[in-house]
């Protein structure tokens, strides 16, 4: 397994109860392609964006560390694409020290 970092934005205007279960959907699809946190994960909270996308101007930030395959990765990536709550999203693989 390698290390990877996923950062993602959700809409602002989701409520509390949406956004708690978009990340248990994003966690258990982690878990389910064998993948593991590798650290607690952390929000970032809600932010102004550099410029509005589908016309918001801020979005809620989150930023993951994870191991996992490239099958974890491919369906974190599917999940997040068809979902309409995600502005954006980016996931890398991290370098080896």
């Amino acid at each position: 397994m390698r290390a990877y970092e996923i950062m993602f934005v959700l809409k602002p205007d989701l409520d509390e109860e949406t956004v708690t279960e978009v990340k248990e959907r994003l966690q258990k699809t982690l878990t389910d392609f064998g993948g593991e946190f590798l650290e607690e994960v952390s929000g970032w909270g809600k932010k102004r964006l550099a410029y509005s996308i589908e016309d918001y101007t801020e979005g809620v930030y989150y930023l993951w560390n994870f191991n996992g395959t490239p099958e974890t990765v491919n369906e974190l990536d599917r999940i997040i694409k068809i979902s309409d709550r995600f502005l954006r999203h980016l996931i890398i693989r991290k370098d080896e020290d």
